[in-house]
This record gives C-alpha cells, structure tokens and sequence, in this order.
C-alpha cells in the first residue's frame, strides 16, 4: 500500500467533495462486505461516480483502502474528541458508544478494528496507518480524562495514558464480543465495569 496522493495536484473544492463520496462510499462498503468483498465497481456505483473519475482520484484498491483507514480514524477520533469535550465529558462519552453498540445491533464491528483484523498481518503499511489511528484515537481519549485526573476523581493509582490505553482496549474487545454473540451486552458490561473502576463519582 504506497501513499502517492502526495504526488497528485491539489483539489478543486469540487474535487474534494467527489473524492469525499468516493471514501465515504468505499468505507461504507468495507464495513459491510470487507476489504475482499469491496470491489472497486461496487464503490464506483455507490459513490455515483464513472470509472475515469475513481482512477482520477485513486490508481487503486490500496490506494483507497489507505484513503478508508484515514476517515475511519478521523471520524472516530472526531467523534471522541467531541463527546469528551463538555463538562460531563465522560458520561457522554459512555452513552454515545453504548448508543453506537446498540444502534449497529452488535453487527459489523469496529469500523477501524475491522481493518486490523483484515489487514495488519498481509499489509504491513496498512497495520503501520492503522496503529497511528489507534494511537490518535487513544490520545484523543487520554486528553478527555485530563479534566477528571486534575479533579482527582480518577481512582488512585490510576495513570490516565494508561487509563485511555485500557478504555481502548476495553472498547475494542467489548466490540468483538459484542459482534460474535449478537449482542450489546457485552460491550455495555465491559465498559460500564471499567469506567465504575476507574472513575470516582
């Protein structure tokens, strides 16, 4: 998977937009088929674009998939930033993945993780762009716990990188549970106990 975008002119703002469809499109599709199941016609449809406007904007499969794990890792570590930002940053941030578990109806699993378990052991860039998104991902949430650490409403003893280290992980083995036994239960569990651990109210 070689990144070449680099090499490419700059986007007209019309430009990003169709690229934008493009990903979007693609990622939707990876999520729901997998990588082997996402065929580059099958985007091309989705996103309402001719083959000539696809290869405009990506030459191939590694290409986009790269362009994917990018706005997988963006949109949930947006997403993150904003539900730990307010002031009940961590309840918020508890209902909005609970809601999300439930909402996919424990299918699909972690649109990030997902590529990790397809990938990172037969694409080494792959598994090297997808660790940099888990890395933004737990940074994101370690900068959310930073307000409960300075209040001292973290258990003692409790280091927060550690802390957002192990929220990730929870987070991603709650999904995979969550996944296999066609359920939320496992994933609101394993949250929910964490966060009652950690976290003095």
């Amino acid at each position: 998977m070689v990144n070449s975008t680099s090499d490419r002119p700059r986007l007209t703002p019309k430009g990003e937009r169709v690229r934008a469809r493009i990903v979007e499109a693609a990622a939707a599709l990876v999520h729901e088929r997998g990588v082997a199941g996402a065929h580059l016609e099958d985007v091309r449809l989705a996103a309402e674009v001719s083959g000539s406007q696809l290869y405009h904007y990506f030459s191939d499969k590694n290409e986009l998939l790269q362009a994917v794990i990018d706005y997988q890792a963006d949109t949930i570590v947006e997403h993150q930033r904003q539900a730990l930002s307010g002031d009940n940053g961590v309840a918020a941030w508890r209902s909005m993945v609970i809601a999300g578990a439930r909402h996919a109806h424990a299918r699909g699993g972690c649109p990030l993780g997902s590529l990790a378990g397809q990938l990172a052991e037969s694409d080494p860039e792959a598994r090297a762009l997808i660790a940099a998104g888990f890395e933004r991902w737990s940074t994101a949430i370690r900068e959310g716990l930073g307000a409960l650490h300075a209040a001292g409403k973290l258990a003692p003893g409790i280091d927060p990188d550690d802390l957002a280290t192990t929220v990730l992980a929870t987070v991603q083995g709650g999904t995979l549970l969550a996944q296999v036994q066609r359920s939320s239960r496992p994933f609101e569990t394993a949250v929910n106990t964490l966060l009652a651990l950690a976290i003095r109210t």
